[in-house]
């Protein structure tokens, strides 16, 4: 489905969006930030919150973590979610540099393995590859939302587009 170089080159196209989608909110406050803006998730911090659970359960799921998995996965993403600006930011960070290690690391047999997790209580089986374009494309999904709930706040989060990754063309 996949190869090497597609998971290593999302990781850092993550990154760089999860950039630049802080650096524009960096000029909101606080309060702008958790202001229900009706989206999906309501608001920029909560929608921000559910990237970053949503990475950690992946991540974790693709990696046979079920310790992880079970301790993310039994709480409302929103529980233990980063309150203050700067502890998002700072897991953020980290996870995102994570992710990109882990990508650079994978070999094209991890690709092609199968993955074992919970649906709920149903236990299910599915592609490791698919998993994690599932993952990239997920976040892209509420990066969009992010994008509209900040350029609608006046904001410029700048360009979405794989070409414009830098030192890809």
């Amino acid at each position: 489905m996949i190869d090497t170089t597609y998971a290593r080159t999302m990781a850092r196209y993550d990154r760089w969006q999860n950039r630049s989608l802080i650096a524009a909110a960096e000029k909101l406050t606080d309060a702008e930030r958790w202001q229900d803006r009706g989206a999906f998730f309501r608001s920029v911090a909560e929608t921000l919150n559910h990237i970053l659970w949503d990475h950690r359960i992946w991540l974790a799921r693709q990696r046979g973590d079920d310790a992880t998995v079970n301790e993310i996965g039994v709480r409302h993403p929103y529980t233990d979610a980063p309150r203050t600006w700067s502890d998002y930011k700072r897991q953020r960070a980290a996870l995102d540099d994570e992710i990109k290690t882990w990508c650079d690391s994978l070999t094209e047999d991890d690709l092609s393995r199968r993955v074992k997790w919970q649906r709920g209580e149903t236990p299910v089986e599915t592609d490791f590859g698919f998993n994690l374009v599932h993952m990239f494309n997920h976040a892209t999904h509420h990066r969009g939302q992010v994008h509209a709930m900040l350029t609608a706040a006046g904001l410029d989060p700048g360009p979405t587009d794989l070409p414009m990754l830098p030192d890809e063309v």
